[in-house]
């Protein structure tokens, strides 16, 4: 089985792309960022581990994160997204080891599963992947992708682009790259699946 990592800038559509290799090729897989938000919410030892940092007000009174408290937490200091990552990633990657390995396990396991984050690189998930799918899609395309989105200012959008890894980084280290600007994603899907079997 072959374990593919997918990761591109925001509004470069990796997301879109995961859900077609899901949807059209069958391909399993683990969305980072939904399964952090699953585990700050469930697992005892990263909420407490939260709650300190953040203060009693990072959960609501039902157990759900507080977005706006872990919000102001992050913004009030850049050394904060680091502490807050420190907590959350260690847990996210033991999760995403242990669902590869039981997929693995299955009777009949899947020839490609994937794991998609924005920071695959950044947070250190790219070993736990053989091969490495970057989405890309023109700069001005993700900052239209986004404002309509998020309902952010095009500056928001490009302060954001400037805080992640450049696309330049995520090539380098890249096994494909998938264009997202409106060309035929099926056929380069298609070609991709051939050549991770």
């Amino acid at each position: 089985m072959i374990r593919l990592g997918i990761t591109g800038g925001i509004g470069s559509g990796k997301s879109y792309v995961a859900r077609l290799l899901e949807a059209e090729f069958g391909v399993p897989v683990y969305n980072c960022d939904g399964e952090a938000k699953r585990i700050m919410t469930t697992d005892a030892e990263v909420r407490s581990a939260i709650v300190g940092l953040v203060g009693p007000d990072a959960y609501q009174p039902d157990g759900s994160l507080c977005r706006e408290a872990v919000a102001r937490y992050l913004f009030a200091s850049a050394h904060h997204a680091q502490c807050l990552n420190a907590i959350v990633h260690p847990s996210v990657r033991a999760d995403a080891e242990a669902w590869f390995e039981r997929l693995a396990q299955d009777a009949c396991p899947p020839p490609v599963a994937a794991l998609e984050s924005a920071i695959l690189i950044e947070a250190g998930f790219r070993s736990l992947t053989d091969k490495l799918l970057v989405v890309e899609a023109p700069t001005e395309v993700r900052i239209q992708r986004v404002c309509r989105r998020d309902g952010l200012t095009p500056a928001q959008v490009r302060a954001r682009i400037a805080a992640q890894l450049d696309d330049e980084s995520r090539r380098r280290q890249a096994d494909y790259v998938v264009m997202n600007d409106g060309r035929d994603l099926h056929s380069q899907l298609t070609a991709l699946m051939r050549a991770s079997h």
